[in-house]
């Protein structure tokens, strides 16, 4: 069972998704459902409505087709960036990989959701999008071994990290800036738990990534292309601070790809999900 919220009548209901028999709100399952996915994660109630759900009669459900799915939830305690974690493209900005994860944090305000539109502001003429695994914590962990790092992730999720690329280039110390507008990172539409991930894989190294625009310009790579695996920018930054149920690591792109008004820019993951969103003026 997969996780994601769903837009009904304006709001948004947490629900599980069973990939053979659409949607059912976490509500329809028990009286005293999460209501919030973040709530979920933080309970740690997973396994109990995952089976629930297991349980329940098909006429619980709703086609997915049938849904207009939005983020995950709006407010994680914190989001990871990583940049140039693919050797390729840090070669791509003639940059080299430097000898620690190049991480920085993003607010909860750029998060947005699929099909959400995706502004780009006044201040920049040149915006990347730039597809991204995400890694979405499920238990409390801090000074975490790389060992049993990915014991503490609950699963996984496309993403798009957008740039202000040209105010970057202007100078290294105006990351925070160039990553923080709203509609800056856009997540979802389902979270994938780990087991199910690890059983359809073996392990992470063999899921590729792209970032997509237009269904046609594309940047591609795989995991294990990955300077910093999953497994180390957990246990690394679980170093640096505490990581809390629902807090999100974007892991790295294989490939930034300016964007304009108009265009859709998109981040696919065979295996686990395609995220897409438009490109609006902001």
């Amino acid at each position: 069972m997969h996780l994601a919220t769903i837009d009904r009548h304006g709001s948004d209901v947490p629900v599980l998704v069973d990939p053979d028999r659409g949607v059912v709100p976490l509500a329809a399952l028990t009286d005293d459902a999460p209501p919030t996915l973040l709530a979920l994660l933080e309970d740690g109630r997973y396994d109990e409505l995952a089976t629930l759900a297991a349980k329940a009669d098909d006429a619980a459900f709703t086609p997915a087709a049938d849904i207009r799915f939005t983020a995950p939830y709006r407010r994680p305690r914190k989001i990871w960036g990583i940049g140039l974690n693919y050797v390729d493209h840090a070669a791509d900005l003639s940059e080299s990989v430097p000898d620690e994860p190049a991480s920085f944090i993003k607010g909860d305000h750029t998060i947005i959701g699929a099909g959400d539109a995706i502004p780009i502001p006044p201040q920049s003429k040149r915006t990347t999008a730039e597809g991204e695994l995400g890694l979405v914590i499920g238990r409390e962990c801090r000074n975490v071994s790389e060992e049993d790092a990915l014991d503490h992730v609950f699963g996984v999720t496309t993403i798009l990290d957008q740039t202000a690329e040209d105010i970057l280039q202007r100078n290294p110390r105006f990351l925070t800036r160039s990553k923080n507008f709203p509609g800056f990172f856009s997540f979802g539409p389902e979270i994938v738990p780990m087991a199910e991930v690890l059983d359809r894989f073996g392990d992470l190294a063999d899921v590729e990534v792209s970032t997509v625009v237009n269904g046609s310009e594309t940047r591609t790579n795989t995991v294990a292309h990955m300077r910093y695996s999953p497994a180390f920018l957990v246990a690394f930054h679980s170093a640096v601070m505490p990581l809390f149920p629902g807090d999100v690591i974007s892991t790295g792109t294989p490939g930034a790809i300016h964007i304009r008004p108009g265009d859709v820019a998109e981040c696919r993951i065979p295996g686990i999900g395609g995220l897409l969103n438009p490109v609006v003026a902001g």
